[in-house]
């Protein structure tokens, strides 16, 4: 063994703060500035003028697609949303009180069950798991819903785009245009955000050379944790229990008095607003005068007032995703489910890119325990 291979740490980061674990040429953040950014390409312009399908294309594959390549890529995603007959027993099968997180995290370990090419871990057989992946999250994530409230399986309709399938499938009806151009930025905003806790996760699941489904496994896992994916549940849980505009002021007076954190509000990597905040504050004006009811947008709008003043914070991602999901008629308890639905774009392409230069990653520990211990027998305890 090299003498390299035994040094100490030379520095300790909580929670590997500031750490670089690796590199990578997916997504860049630039927190000071407040800029998110794929393939070198700003978000902000992802969002005003893409869609899914060409996002995940971009990710996965470092440009932005021909007019063909679009269309064929499309068909592609469609041709793979169905779900094996195993998978929709075990969503009818599934407790109607078991989490959706947590359906979601088996169900994408069942896949790898019934996958035609489980023994071929070549990168082309990688990338048919990848779109497989894509393609049936948003068919799971929706008749895991559909079906606890004992309705029917709903099939995928591939004459829909990724987004508007989605909202079908959930609702039973083909959605507006402004709802499902709304879902589609959402997802565009959710696709990918460098080395996320579970982005991480997945990386280091792969990183053993352990399959696609189980990297994602992990992820979806990791997402599951309110600190990283549970935070714009914990938004609307939030304004549902605030009611109405007049208790905003109280109930956050009680929340600071009490030192409770306000969920949506701050950020680990963002010293300015989150870039995708602004665009998710947008919809749910949009989504609210729309419907004709402006409550949950004009609540946000005030918690969001008072967060600022008070404790001089922005809103991050999740803070306006909870109000806009919420006009789009997605239950809570599926915002997460849905941020996997958009993430696994990211998951995957950090995957292919680990196993493209793979290294096991395995960091060392700063040991703060106790030296020289002895052992001492049972009996003289």
């Amino acid at each position: 063994m090299s003498s390299k291979a035994t040094e100490a740490p030379t520095s300790f980061s909580k929670g590997l703060d500031g750490i670089i674990a690796g590199q990578s040429s997916i997504c860049f953040i630039d927190g000071i500035k407040g800029e998110l950014v794929y393939r070198g390409i700003n978000v902000d312009d992802l969002a005003v003028n893409s869609n899914f399908e060409e996002i995940v294309y971009l990710l996965w594959y470092g440009k932005l697609p021909k007019l063909n390549e679009l269309a064929g890529f499309k068909k592609e995603l469609a041709a793979e949303r169905a779900l094996p007959e195993p998978l929709i027993s075990f969503l009818k099968a599934a407790p109607k009180k078991a989490l959706p997180m947590d359906v979601l995290r088996t169900a994408v370990s069942l896949l790898g069950l019934y996958d035609e090419e489980a023994k071929d871990n070549s990168i082309d057989a990688n990338w048919h798991r990848a779109k497989r992946l894509i393609a049936k999250l948003p068919t799971i994530v929706a008749n895991l819903h559909t079906l606890r409230m004992n309705g029917d399986y709903i099939k995928p309709d591939a004459s829909l785009d990724h987004s508007a399938n989605f909202l079908y499938m959930l609702n039973g009806v083909e959605p507006g245009q402004m709802a499902s151009r709304t879902f589609d930025c959402a997802l565009i905003l959710h696709a990918d955000h460098e080395f996320n806790a579970s982005t991480f996760s997945a990386r280091v699941t792969a990183a053993t050379l352990s399959d696609l489904y189980s990297a994602v496994t992990s992820a979806v896992g990791t997402l599951k944790g309110p600190l990283h994916g549970g935070a714009n549940e914990n938004v609307m849980n939030m304004l549902l229990a605030i009611k109405t505009l007049g208790n905003v002021e109280g109930y956050l007076a009680k929340m600071f008095a009490d030192k409770k954190k306000v969920p949506g509000f701050g950020h680990r990597v963002y010293k300015s607003e989150d870039p995708r905040a602004k665009h998710l504050r947008r919809f749910s004006k949009q989504l609210g005068e729309t419907i004709g009811n402006l409550k949950w947008y004009e609540m946000s709008e005030k918690i969001e007032e008072n967060v600022k003043k008070e404790k001089s914070l922005l809103p991050n991602v999740d803070f306006y995703s909870a109000s806009t999901y919420h006009y789009l008629g997605i239950p809570t308890d599926l915002f997460t489910p849905i941020f996997a639905v958009s993430r696994v774009a990211g998951w995957t392409a950090h995957v292919m890119e680990q196993y493209s230069d793979n290294r096991l990653i395995r960091p060392v520990s700063d040991y703060v325990g106790q030296h020289d211990a002895s052992y001492i027998p049972i009996g003289q305890r």
